[in-house]
């Protein structure tokens, strides 16, 4: 059965969807353009947690955000 099924995963789906919007509406204008990436680290969680769901989607943001430093380069970076 794919995630897409799975009644649970795809609340929290949604529901970490909706936290990232949230950031993106509230708190990242205020913050300013600082991601080092593209897409942004936010639209990368969009995507990740679209494409594969909660556990693995969260997983592959968190290992997006820890990459997002001033000693990393950045650059284009798709979600898998």
């Amino acid at each position: 059965m794919s995630w897409r099924g799975f009644l649970p995963n795809r609340i929290l789906v949604w529901a970490a969807i909706g936290v990232i919007r949230i950031y993106q509406s509230v708190f990242s204008p205020l913050l300013g353009a600082s991601c080092r990436f593209f897409p942004s680290c936010s639209s990368y969680g969009i995507e990740a947690l679209s494409r594969h769901g909660f556990l693995r989607g969260v997983w592959l943001t968190f290992k997006r955000i820890l990459r997002c430093h001033p000693y990393h380069p950045g650059g284009y970076d798709p979600v898998p």
